[in-house]
């Protein structure tokens, strides 16, 4: 349960006349993030803490309160209003409040009757201070998309029964979609569509935790580590000695690393998937068969028209246009044409 906020007057609020007027009283909202292991505070929350003549949190199951006690520092449950806040926070002494770990209603009351307060000009306040105990660090938000997808996974009927291979078609769409927000250049969009291909990983991911097999079990952990292991081994001109100052430097090194990565393999095509989009897949085929100088001469006979498409991809590729993209273009064109003489039509 909360504590309830005793009367002001407990607390020994300043009421006689001093000739020395004190340094007006330090009301701190000490924040922390719930996505930082508690404990870990800045250096001035905690000096902080340890001078502040009272510490006040409303939440009696907060994480950073076991750490704070061990620090030696009294912390008292609490939920006072902004007025009562005020009133027990006398000139030359520091109160500081720890909010919720999350965030909830009181947290929003209190520092909102603080505004109200400062702004009204009836009540000589205190000094206000938000002091952030802790920061997040670049990417901490993908702690809280990994804690919702471990719910979802766990309580929703749907999610909880999904498959690797129930969810593939789904990995397709979503990357097309990404393609089309590239396209069009819009920024929101693109940031959509960026969650919905982070939330097929993730959530392939996730399904992987519950395989049966040991061996094809696997975590969100996992998945970044072998991501990290392969950029910091595929950039020696980063994290190594290797040097490369050009772009074309870098694809020479990428080129060289791959090529001892692949060793093992018995066919320039291993590795190539065959349910890529048609064009892309000729245009692969074309480039490791370039890169390997080997020289293919192709049937025309039982499939004359694919294999001149084909032609066409590889001679796309051996010229650097990507022929996938190249065609999308061509009939995003042809579909604005359609729609113009559509709308002439509805016109006349």
């Amino acid at each position: 349960m909360r504590g309830r906020w005793p009367a002001a007057g407990k607390f020994g609020r300043v009421t006689e006349k001093t000739t020395t007027q004190p340094a007006a009283g330090r009301i701190v909202l000490l924040t922390v993030s719930h996505r930082v292991a508690p404990g870990l505070l800045s250096w001035q929350a905690w000096e902080t803490l340890r001078t502040a003549d009272r510490v006040l949190c409303a939440d009696p199951r907060h994480p950073q309160l076991p750490y704070v006690r061990d620090a030696g520092v009294t912390v008292e449950p609490a939920v006072p209003t902004a007025e009562e806040l005020v009133d027990a926070c006398p000139p030359g002494t520091t109160l500081v409040v720890i909010p919720s770990a999350a965030g909830d209603d009181t947290d929003t009351a209190l520092t909102d009757g603080l505004a109200r307060l400062a702004g009204s000009g009836r009540v000589r306040m205190p000094d206000l201070e938000l002091l952030p105990g802790s920061y997040d660090l670049p990417g901490a938000r993908l702690l809280d998309l990994v804690q919702v997808m471990d719910r979802i996974r766990r309580e929703c009927p749907w999610t909880s029964t999904q498959t690797h291979k129930g969810l593939a078609k789904y990995g397709i769409e979503e990357a097309y979609e990404l393609v089309e927000a590239i396209e069009d250049g819009d920024a929101d969009e693109l940031r959509e569509e960026l969650g919905d291909v982070l939330l097929q990983v993730v959530f392939h991911a996730r399904i992987a935790e519950d395989a049966q097999d040991p061996d094809d079990t696997f975590s969100i952990d996992d998945v970044a580590a072998t991501l990290v292991e392969k950029l910091i081994h595929r950039h020696p001109h980063v994290f190594g000695d290797e040097s490369a100052h050009t772009p074309d430097d870098v694809h020479a090194l990428w080129e060289r690393t791959k090529a001892v990565e692949k060793a093992h393999r018995t066919s320039v095509t291993d590795g190539i998937p065959l349910g890529q989009p048609a064009l892309a897949l000729a245009a692969k085929l074309s480039s490791r068969a370039r890169s390997a100088r080997l020289s293919i001469e192709l049937p025309t006979e039982d499939n004359p028209l694919g294999y001149a498409l084909l032609a066409l991809a590889a001679e796309a590729e051996s010229q650097g246009v990507d022929p996938e993209t190249a065609l999308r273009a061509a009939a995003r064109t042809y579909r604005d044409a359609i729609r113009a003489t559509e709308k002439a039509r509805r016109t006349d």
